[in-house]
């Protein structure tokens, strides 16, 4: 990955329920330092941001990841979202000087959002133990976010597999960006719904989940190895469920 690719994935941000909780948890786990302004902290590794964090805005909204889509033109991706299907939940406003962004749901009912740099460019950092490494929509309509994701954004898909589930990985301009997998009755509960999951890279990920659970997180998924490295599901306290890889590259 990497920084202000338009149609990547370039920012990560968690709306959480405690954001001084998040902070010390985050930082603890990864190794980030923080940066305060207003109520928006942003976290950087080795001086570089990485992710951000900031308080829930809409009464009964969960906390959780949300994934950034990186676009040269917000207000165009936002007539393509309404034209093929998609919810426009917050229209392309002004961040003062540093970007423009624009949140929406897609057909299948995943949130998501985009971000058109300004002074702020996004993540400047990946695939590295601390930085974001990939991104994947989980879908109840695998075809049908195919055909959405494409015309929003133009991605070329390869049809794949992981441990025998069908996956697609998406391209911009041959390079992968993202990834996205069916939601297969036989492994998903139906009270699950579509969403972004966002994985960051760490060295150990056994070592990681239970530093997690002293932290007062949870282990949702436990470490699993996979052909691309071992994995595991986590949540924070206030319920943030996020991904962590030790890719085998």
């Amino acid at each position: 990955m990497t920084p202000s690719t338009p149609g990547a994935p370039s920012w990560v941000d968690l709306g959480t329920a405690d954001l001084a909780d998040a902070e010390l948890f985050y930082t603890s786990l990864f190794g980030w330092s923080s940066e305060v302004s207003g109520d928006y902290v942003t976290f950087t590794l080795n001086g570089l941001p990485v992710a951000g964090a900031g308080p829930l805005y809409g009464a009964g909204q969960p906390t959780a990841w949300s994934t950034y889509i990186g676009t040269n033109d917000a207000d165009g991706v936002t007539a393509r979202v309404a034209a093929n299907g998609g919810k426009v939940l917050v229209p392309p406003f002004d961040v003062q000087d540093q970007g423009r962004m624009a949140a929406f749901l897609d057909p299948g009912g995943a949130p998501f959002s985009v971000w058109e740099p300004g002074t702020m460019r996004g993540a400047e950092l990946f695939d590295v133990p601390g930085a974001l490494t990939w991104n994947e929509l989980n879908t109840r309509d695998l075809d049908g976010s195919m055909a959405f994701y494409h015309a929003v954004f133009g991605w070329q898909f390869r049809n794949s597999a992981m441990s025998g589930v069908p996956y697609v990985v998406a391209k911009v301009r041959e390079t992968p960006v993202c990834g996205i997998q069916p939601m297969l009755h036989e492994f998903w509960p139906d009270d699950v719904s579509p969403h972004w999951m966002v994985y960051f890279s760490v060295h150990d990920v056994d070592d990681s989940a239970n530093h997690a659970l002293a932290l007062g997180g949870t282990v949702v998924q436990p470490p699993t190895t996979l052909p691309i490295g071992r994995y595991a599901v986590l949540a924070d306290a206030q319920g943030g469920l996020f991904s962590i890889l030790a890719g085998a590259r």
